[in-house]
């Protein structure tokens, strides 16, 4: 005796169809809206840029990172595949993890004082005073202006002849300083990247600033807190997702500069970092036997990895502060 099968159950519209004698209607296919097509049309020209600007220059560069370029077959196309033993060589030579720590004071000093100073004049610009919107503008003046320019007049300012900075000291009895030397190359090019970086920190801060309610400090102040424990237990707090954005683009921006220390001291001494030393290798002063397409690869796709980590964490203690 064989097993029936139930027969299925029929719709309502198939049971309406049957009682009307009319057949059952097919279902209707989902047509594409036009304001669909538009929002495709619209983001099409960012996906082309992305892609086109972005995305291939990325495959190109850990293309060329695996793959063992010169002159010669960067010319021809034929360079040998060698997976990752250019990384290996990169990271075991000499200089890199002297260049690494270099990286890193140049890195976290720069970000350190650019927040610090842009916290503070943002706190400071929050109470509106006569002239206060001039100087806030006058502020964002080392932002506008181009980095040759800049980078320039760091230069003469910290010449040891006749800087400006020198003979300022020279007044106090201080000794000339030999800024663009290599010991203090360093301590030259985050000076100015500091400079440079102020204006960015102060536009993001006062921007946070102002969504922070008055009503919480006039609450504050007649509950008897003063101007410091009002910046500890309102300020600092509310600002936290406004400062990890602000540090997140601060690292991402100050761990590729180039432009700014290649101009004041071409990556010399202590000043070079892993962007300055990609650079050189690629595109410095060298012969065909010094040219080092691959190296310079690597460590560029190096720094986009440490950018990556950094881009995670900030998403991870993004979420951790809305839970």
């Amino acid at each position: 005796m064989g097993i029936q099968t139930p027969a299925p159950v029929p719709t309502a519209d198939a049971a309406v169809a049957a009682a009307a004698g009319r057949p059952e209607p097919q279902r209707r296919r989902r047509r594409v809206q036009p304001t669909t097509w538009a929002g495709l049309a619209f983001a099409a020209p960012l996906l082309v840029y992305l892609v086109v600007f972005y995305a291939y220059p990325l495959y190109e560069n850990v293309s060329m990172s695996l793959h063992r370029y010169t002159r010669a077959t960067y010319v021809t196309g034929e360079a040998p595949f060698v997976g990752l033993d250019i990384y290996r060589e990169v990271i075991g030579s000499s200089q890199f993890w002297t260049i690494v720590w270099q990286t890193t004071v140049f890195v976290v000093a720069s970000l350190l004082f650019q927040y610090s100073f842009g916290l503070g004049l943002a706190v400071f610009f929050r109470r509106a005073f006569p002239l206060s919107a001039v100087l806030r503008g006058l502020f964002l003046v080392p932002w506008l202006l181009p980095i040759i320019v800049s980078a320039t007049t760091w230069q003469w300012m910290m010449d040891a002849d006749s800087g400006i900075i020198n003979r300022f000291l020279g007044v106090f009895g201080i000794d000339p300083v030999w800024w663009l030397s290599a010991d203090h190359s360093l301590t030259a090019v985050i000076i100015a990247n500091i400079w440079l970086g102020i204006p960015f920190n102060l536009v993001i801060l006062y921007s946070g600033l102002q969504n922070i309610p008055t009503e919480m400090y006039e609450a504050a102040s007649l509950d008897g807190a003063g101007a410091w424990r009002q910046f500890w237990s309102i300020t600092f707090p509310l600002l936290k997702p406004v400062s990890a954005i602000t540090l997140l683009l601060g690292f991402v921006y100050t761990l590729k500069v180039v432009d700014i220390i290649w101009i004041m001291t071409q990556g010399t001494g202590k000043s070079q970092t892993l962007a300055t030393w990609a650079y050189a290798m690629a595109f410095g002063k060298g012969t065909s036997a010094t040219i080092k397409y691959s190296e310079a690869s690597a460590v560029g796709s190096i720094l986009l990895l440490v950018a990556l980590v950094m881009g995670i964490v900030y998403l991870v203690v993004q979420r951790r502060q809305e839970d």
